[in-house]
């Protein structure tokens, strides 16, 4: 029954699985994928393993007989190579993006809603009124969106987005100086 399953399923799994992981890598490569992109690839990637294993095991008389043949190794060796640069990526490529993310997070995550606001261009109570607005419960610009957020019973980062993200068409939001609409470069 196992041998069946593996015969039948293994390769197409594994073949819909990595259309899965490439649209979504290619997309991200891109910046063409929306926000769920990058779960769907992260999480289906690792779901991918199940049928490559079965895939291994379906083909492993072939693996082996690449491996005897010594084909195997090139392509091994190539595709291991191809790795190491990414180990040496300095802060301005992407990766910095994330490591930039963790470093910014705890920062604004303790940052009372009256010190955030005016890094984007709003007071304390345009901000408390943008985060209401998206459901967010806020008493007043003495409270960190860590707070908010855990009050509100939703991520922090969540939070963060929310109190970051400038609105769709820039509806007038917010008061004071600035009011919710950037400003020029």
């Amino acid at each position: 029954m196992f041998k069946t399953f593996m015969n039948r399923y293994g390769t197409p799994l594994t073949t819909g699985f990595f259309i899965v992981s490439a649209v979504t890598g290619v997309a991200m490569f891109f910046h063409w994928a929306p926000i769920a992109f990058h779960p769907i690839h992260e999480w289906l990637s690792m779901v991918l393993l199940a049928p490559f294993i079965l895939h291994l095991v379906k083909n492993w008389t072939s693996l082996v007989n690449y491996a005897r043949r010594r084909t195997l190794f090139v392509p091994l060796i190539i595709a291991f190579a191809a790795c190491v640069p990414f180990f040496f990526q300095g802060p301005g490529g992407h990766s910095g993006n994330r490591r930039t993310a963790s470093i910014a997070l705890p920062v604004l995550e303790h940052a009372p809603l009256s010190e955030i606001a005016p890094l984007i261009h709003m007071d304390g109570e345009g901000l408390v009124h943008r985060l209401q607005s998206k459901g967010y419960t806020v008493g007043s610009v003495e409270q960190t969106l860590g707070d908010i957020a855990k009050a509100s019973g939703r991520p922090v980062n969540d939070a963060v987005v929310a109190a970051l993200q400038q609105p769709q068409g820039n509806s007038g939001e917010g008061s004071g100086s600035g009011g919710g609409a950037r400003r020029p470069n």
